[in-house]
């Protein structure tokens, strides 16, 4: 499942040609367009990200943000499109409508039936949740040196060109799976950083 709806803001159309399904990308362009619509009402909008954060970092621009964004969901075909702790039952990618607040978000997972969370991060979180593993991935070595008490898995050697993301990958998933097994603990669940709050249905992005 890829959640954070507002961070595919400026993608829609590209997400929209994956979808196998025409009513699920009916329901995908129907979900965006009515939470963007709440928002402005609201005095919000889809358009104010990236937060001070990502454009310190260089995500200067919303369209730079989503097309990062969409790139965690890999370029397999949608298979469905859920609404927030909508369950899932189709095999393969699924797009979840959550808020980009980590917690929020990754709440909506765990409720729509994730077994194991993989939480990119750039800046660092210290998100887990009590129901499921949340793996955090960082995105750079120096994040990972700095915040190694709650960070699972290092990205950072294929920017370095240490390794490939090929291989990268492979250890990634052999990563999931021991963590799926019970082999192994991440790092939120051994600091019981059981963070739970559903989503309000107020604004948030």
């Amino acid at each position: 499942m890829l959640s954070e709806f507002p961070e595919l803001h400026g993608v829609e159309q590209e997400l929209i040609n994956r979808c196998e399904d025409r009513n699920n990308a009916k329901k995908f362009a129907h979900i965006m367009s009515t939470y963007n619509e709440k928002a402005e009402a609201l005095g919000a909008a889809f358009s104010m990200n990236p937060s001070p954060g990502n454009i310190k970092d260089g995500l200067i621009t919303d369209a730079i943000k989503s097309s990062g964004a969409a790139k965690k969901g890999g370029t397999s075909p949608i298979k469905d499109v859920l609404d927030y702790t909508e369950q899932v039952v189709q095999p393969g990618l699924n797009l979840l409508c959550t808020p980009g607040n980590d917690v929020e978000s990754t709440t909506g997972l765990a409720g729509s039936g994730a077994n194991v969370i993989l939480f990119t991060t750039g800046l660092g979180t210290p998100t887990g949740n009590p129901i499921c593993p949340v793996v955090k991935v960082a995105t750079n070595t120096k994040l990972f040196d700095k915040m190694n008490d709650i960070i699972d898995f290092n990205t950072g050697t294929i920017i370095e060109g240490k390794t490939t993301i090929e291989e990268t990958g492979e250890a990634l998933l052999d990563f999931v799976i021991r963590v799926a097994s019970g082999e192994i603990q991440t790092k939120a669940r051994k600091l019981m950083q059981d963070d739970f709050i559903p989503w309000k249905r107020g604004m948030s992005l």
